[in-house]
């Protein structure tokens, strides 16, 4: 009796946060799947109507913009980040003696939220606080940074923000891969003469490919869901020239009073997100397995 009772005290430990995450996540996904199907606006309704809802989404030049600026934002953030990361990286993988100053300045942005992130770069793109005026005030008069402020240029400045906050976490995930290779390798490859950069280039980055790749995951599972940054930075202004899938579904939910497109965008987003994440996974499995 008592062996049966201990082999049952970890179901039942589990158990509520198992019908909590049955409830509020899976539960939640299949509401928001139902209500896309529907003409709901202001209040949910359960009427089915097929795929209306998706032919409005996809006809809508608005959506259609979120979803440029989502590819615009994400190339560039993502690979941005992996490069200016790894050359971190490989600058601190050299024993200098600030090393754990300067990884402390680097890591330092991924502790801040990105509301803190969007605010603070807010100030510092802001024509009349910031750069502009700054190199304005040192007798510089042409000299013009007002991206925040231009439609055409305001998505790089969003880039710029999340370039800023995301790099020092790629590099630490970097750094973790590179002093993870086999040090008697590199010794050997430096005493056939090999020079650095060989070595790194056909030793040192072919052994990372799996950091590289949970490096992509996570900085393309940021790039779609990213909000905050976006509000805090420029509201998804000018007009909605900085809107992104997430800022769209939140504007439609809370703003417009459409609940059936805010879901409709919100299953393209996580149809998105399994575009990217299953692949992911099914790879990690089958290296398990074999």
């Amino acid at each position: 009796m008592v062996t049966w009772f201990e082999n049952q005290i970890p179901k039942v430990v589990l158990a509520p946060s198992f019908v909590a995450l049955l409830i509020f996540v899976y539960g939640f996904i299949g509401w928001t799947a139902w209500v896309s199907l529907t003409r709901s606006r202001l209040l949910p309704k359960y009427d089915l109507h097929g795929t209306i809802q998706y032919k409005k989404l996809f006809s809508s030049p608005r959506w259609d913009t979120a979803m440029e600026n989502l590819l615009v934002f994400g190339v560039l953030f993502i690979v941005i980040s992996m490069c200016l990361g790894l050359l971190l990286a490989i600058l601190l993988d050299q024993k200098i003696r600030v090393e754990g100053a300067l990884r402390t300045i680097y890591l330092y942005p991924m502790a801040l939220s990105m509301i803190v992130t969007g605010t603070a770069w807010k100030w510092i793109m802001n024509p009349g606080l910031g750069i502009e005026a700054m190199v304005r005030s040192w007798g510089f008069e042409s000299f013009s940074f007002d991206w925040v402020i231009n439609p055409d240029m305001a998505i790089y400045a969003i880039v710029i923000a999340g370039v800023w906050q995301a790099s020092g976490f790629v590099m630490a995930l970097f750094l973790a891969g590179l002093r993870s290779v086999d040090g008697e390798i590199i010794k050997a490859a430096q005493v056939d003469g090999i020079p650095n950069w060989r070595i790194y280039s056909a030793i040192i980055l072919p052994s990372m490919a799996p950091i590289f790749l949970s490096a992509f995951i996570v900085l393309a599972h940021l790039a779609i869901k990213s909000f905050d940054l976006v509000i805090a930075l420029t509201g998804g202004g000018p007009g909605y020239a900085t809107d992104l899938p997430a800022t769209y579904m939140y504007a439609m939910a809370f703003s417009r009073g459409d609940l059936g497109q805010a879901a409709s965008s919100a299953m393209v987003m996580m149809g998105v997100v399994f575009a990217i994440v299953v692949p992911y996974l099914y790879s990690e499995l089958r290296a398990k397995h074999d």
